[in-house]
C-alpha cells in the first residue's frame, strides 16, 4: 500500500478524518489529501511539539496557514481545535499523522481512526 493509499483508503475513507497527511519527522510530506495544504516548516514545528509541548501552549499548532488552539498531548498524540475544527495528530518511529475532522464527527472517532493507522505504522517499524 502507498503512502496515499493510507490517507484515502485508511483515513479519509472512515469519514471520520476531512483532511489527512503522513510525514516524516524532517516535515517532508509523504502523501496528503487534496485541498490540505500544509507545509514542511508547520510540520517540523509540529513534531518539535510532542518533545517541547510548552511551545504548542504558546504559539497553538499551525496546519495550513490555520492556527489551532493547542489543547492537550503526549509525547505521542497531539490535539487541538479551531471552532468547528478539531486536529488529530500521531507520531510514529519515523512519521507523523496529522488528521483534521469537523463537526459532527467527534473527537473519539478521529483519534481511533489516527491511532490505529499510527499504531499498525509503529508495528511495521515506521
Amino acid at each position: 500500500m502507498s503512502w496515499q493509499d493510507y490517507v484515502d483508503k485508511q483515513l479519509l475513507a472512515s469519514r471520520c478524518v476531512t483532511k489527512a497527511a503522513i510525514a516524516g519527522h524532517d516535515g517532508n510530506i509523504w502523501a496528503k489529501s487534496d485541498g490540505f495544504e500544509v507545509s514542511k516548516d508547520e510540520l517540523t514545528k509540529l513534531v518539535q511539539g510532542f518533545d517541547k509541548q510548552d511551545i504548542l501552549t504558546s504559539a497553538g499548532v499551525t496546519l495550513a496557514g490555520n492556527r489551532y488552539i493547542y489543547l492537550s498531548g503526549t509525547d505521542k498524540v497531539i490535539r487541538a481545535k479551531l471552532g468547528k475544527v478539531g486536529v488529530h495528530c500521531m507520531k510514529t518511529q519515523q512519521a507523523v499523522v496529522v488528521s483534521l475532522y469537523e463537526d459532527p464527527i467527534q473527537p473519539q472517532q478521529a483519534a481511533s481512526v489516527v491511532e490505529k493507522l499510527g499504531d499498525y505504522l509503529v508495528s511495521c517499524g515506521y
